[in-house]
């Protein structure tokens, strides 16, 4: 029943409206899966399992019913808390297309310096300023840190949108560029097209996907001028915390503008 519920409004429910309901709407849902098995490193959360989420087969022990964190958020924030200084400091981050689960904590953080925290996205209520990513407006390297996370696969030119965040990022910065990837691909799988909803679900997973990412994805990165750094979920956690968190099997992909970027 849950499976089914989520996945009609998925598919069903425009994006801005759905940020809004599932803050209120998931946590009711939730209430069924209290257990100890799986805690939410963001929120603290104890659960049996994750909730189940996904556009066409719901990907189970996925979605935290109470600050909306998928797996992939998860394995952010765990790598944010051990190996960056995100916390210690507050550089000027730039939040792509926010997410719920990392939001609230990061505006928590930079409280005594809000201009330091900078959300967009095209059309999200919950961001702060709204762009165009292939035409940020913001000047040349005035951003240290960037998380951009599952959006160049709904950009009709996602190169450009590389090199426009590479340009906005300050020399010596970095960021966190995760996309849905299917490895088996040596190249990505895109084509222009195809523009009925229902047959991009087929094709690319989802009914607003352009592309699917294949191998490649790192080589774009660089192309657009970052280095890229690729690590494995399970070579960041013990096998108990890879299942007591429930991070999924994505490598998490961070880029670096070189200091010495002219």
């Amino acid at each position: 029943m849950v499976k089914s519920v989520i996945r009609w409004a998925l598919n069903h429910i425009p994006r801005r409206w759905l940020q809004c309901m599932a803050e209120w709407s998931v946590p009711i849902m939730g209430i069924a899966y209290v257990g100890r098995s799986r805690v939410c490193p963001i929120c603290g959360t104890h659960l049996r399992r994750f909730m189940p989420y996904g556009y066409v087969t719901p990907r189970e022990d996925a979605l935290c019913p109470r600050c909306l964190s998928l797996e992939r958020h998860r394995l952010i924030w765990l790598w944010l808390e051990r190996h960056s200084n995100l916390f210690a400091t507050h550089p000027r981050l730039l939040h792509i297309a926010p997410e719920v689960s990392l939001m609230r904590h990061f505006k928590r953080h930079y409280k005594a310096c809000k201009s330091n925290y900078i959300t967009a996205d095209l059309e999200s209520p919950l961001a702060d300023i709204h762009f165009d990513v292939q035409r940020i407006p913001l000047e040349d390297n005035s951003i240290e840190v960037i998380i951009c996370n599952h959006l160049f696969e709904h950009v009709a030119d996602d190169r450009l949108a590389m090199r426009e965040l590479h340009r906005v990022m300050r020399n010596g910065g970095w960021g966190i560029m995760l996309v849905p990837e299917d490895r088996s691909l040596a190249t990505t799988f895109e084509d222009d097209t195809i523009t009925d909803p229902a047959e991009r679900t087929r094709l690319f997973g989802q009914y607003d996907h352009r592309r699917t990412y294949g191998r490649d994805y790192d080589d774009r990165l660089r192309e657009a001028g970052f280095t890229v750094e690729r690590i494995a979920a399970r070579s960041l956690l013990s096998t108990k915390e890879y299942e007591l968190h429930a991070v999924g099997g994505d490598d998490l992909v961070v880029v670096r503008k070189p200091a010495s970027n002219k």
